[in-house]
């Protein structure tokens, strides 16, 4: 009987024994599926929160953006208005370029037939004056009537050049000058020397010093001068070839004809 009681015992601890055992790895198994559910919510709640992240950084990008092209309208609409105070103000220049370029068509139509008169009245100039360098000047003159007939020349040009020649003629009047020339006297070429005295007097010296000569505008002739001028035109010459310096001269000099 006491052995049966202790078999009985054994085995009623044996079962407990293994109920325990099941109740604690069904409390394991339970407690892994808890931690398990609390490490998914842990992922799921790490995974929104990036999403959540990136959405606002997304958004924050959104609005820096919106700020940026909002600026650029801006300054757009800005450089628009500038621009068009810029148009209309090139149009106002562009009206008044117009303008200005019909006056100027009449003012061309107006100067050309001014050039011809100063033509005309500065070739009649040089055939009255006395006879100096008269190639030259006869040169400069042909080349003004030619240019009057250039397209490639303006009018504006051609008026300067007028004026060019009428400044030249006016310093002839004032210098002291000497060039050689060829000149018919007696009937014959002769090289000579020309002396200059700006309007005053025009003087002729053959090389050999001997014949010397003026112009009379009265007669439109060369004279013949007396020996009593040659030292005072070999001075001039010296002085007109900046030999010697300045200094008075005495020259035959036409005088002006009385008045009636």
């Amino acid at each position: 009987m006491k052995n049966q009681r202790l078999k009985a015992v054994a085995l009623s601890t044996v079962l407990s024994a293994g109920a325990l055992m099941g109740s604690v790895a069904q409390a394991d198994q339970t407690l892994d599926a808890i931690l398990k559910v609390g490490q998914t919510k842990t992922t799921v709640a790490q995974e929104s929160q990036k999403r959540i992240d990136r959405l606002a950084q997304e958004t924050d990008d959104l609005v820096q953006q919106f700020k940026h092209q909002n600026r650029l309208i801006a300054d757009l609409r800005m450089y628009n208005s500038q621009l068009e105070k810029q148009v209309a103000a090139q149009t106002q220049v562009l009206q008044e370029l117009e303008g200005s370029v019909d006056q100027v068509t009449v003012i061309e139509r107006q100067i050309q037939p001014l050039i011809v008169r100063m033509l005309d009245g500065l070739e009649q100039f040089v055939k009255l004056d006395k006879p100096f360098r008269l190639s030259e000047r006869n040169e400069r003159l042909e080349m003004l009537r030619a240019n009057q007939d250039r397209a490639d020349i303006s009018v504006s040009e051609k008026f300067r050049q007028v004026l060019e020649a009428y400044k030249i003629e006016s310093e002839y009047g004032r210098f002291l000058d000497t060039y050689n020339d060829t000149l018919s006297i007696d009937g014959q070429d002769r090289e000579v020397s020309v002396l200059q005295v700006g309007r005053l007097a025009l003087i002729y010296q053959t090389s050999d010093a001997n014949t010397a000569g003026v112009w009379d505008a009265t007669q439109n002739q060369w004279v013949s001068l007396d020996g009593s001028y040659r030292t005072a035109i070999l001075k001039g010459f010296r002085i007109a070839r900046k030999q010697v310096s300045l200094d008075t001269i005495v020259v035959p000099v036409q005088a002006p004809e009385a008045a009636r």
